[in-house]
């Protein structure tokens, strides 16, 4: 994989942080904040491993678009990549200063101009 850069998502009004991680092992690929995103990769790899199976159990026969955690201060987004589910992107935004609607309609169109192959 080439090095991927994740700098166009820093233009997102609070961005905080962003990560790209591999969700069979939980490894960041690529990363950008001052948060700990080694432990923040592993433990969103078990949030969407968890939906899934959730998603599978139910016999729901869709995918995960993706999934929102609202904290009282941060959104944090995962969207596993639409042309690589192995793949997700994990994006932490300040609330009071995010606009939550434009932040996945930008998060969606980066994924769509970069290479994840």
């Amino acid at each position: 994989m080439a090095k991927i850069s994740l700098d166009t998502l820093k233009n997102l009004d609070g961005y905080v942080a962003s990560a790209l991680v591999d969700s069979d092992s939980g490894m960041m690929l690529a990363g950008d904040g001052t948060m700990n995103l080694e432990v923040a990769a592993a433990g969103n790899t078990e949030v969407v491993r968890a939906k899934r199976k959730v998603a599978n159990a139910l016999k729901l026969n869709d995918t995960v678009e993706d999934i929102l955690i609202s904290l009282t201060k941060q959104y944090h987004v995962i969207r596993p990549l639409e042309t690589n589910q192995q793949l997700f992107l994990y994006v932490v935004l300040d609330r009071g200063k995010a606009n939550l609607a434009m932040a996945r309609h930008d998060i969606r169109t980066f994924e769509k101009t970069v290479d994840f192959s």
